[in-house]
């Protein structure tokens, strides 16, 4: 009986840990820093970004946490809450937005864990 039910927590947290890593990056963009979960600075070289975003017309394009962003009208639509802030130093993660959707990618990926 204890096997079973190893076996079935095993399972469940398996499970659990694959959908939340195929989870799509739909984002909702608040308005107070104390409603979001990360904040975002955007920077205008990619350079000095830690994650190059592309920002996608499509809810059915944005896969993983790989920088492919689709922003939502509803936050209880979002995977992420994110607030803009002014201030680089005041930001959890540093953005740029590329012009392609190829560009996206995590140029710091220490900070990849703060999207997922």
């Amino acid at each position: 009986m204890k096997k079973i039910f190893l076996r079935t927590g095993l399972l469940f947290i398996f499970l659990s840990g694959t959908v939340n890593a195929a989870k799509a990056q739909k984002i909702y963009s608040c308005d107070s820093k104390y409603d979001a979960d990360v904040k975002v600075y955007v920077a205008s070289s990619k350079y000095d970004a830690d994650l190059v975003v592309y920002k996608l017309s499509s809810k059915y394009d944005a896969k993983d946490n790989k920088g492919l962003w689709y922003f939502v009208d509803s936050k209880y639509d979002a995977d992420k809450k994110v607030y803009f802030v002014d201030s680089k130093y005041d930001a959890d993660i540093i953005i740029y937005y590329a012009s392609s959707k190829y560009d996206a990618a995590w140029r710091n990926k220490s900070k990849m864990p703060k999207m997922q």
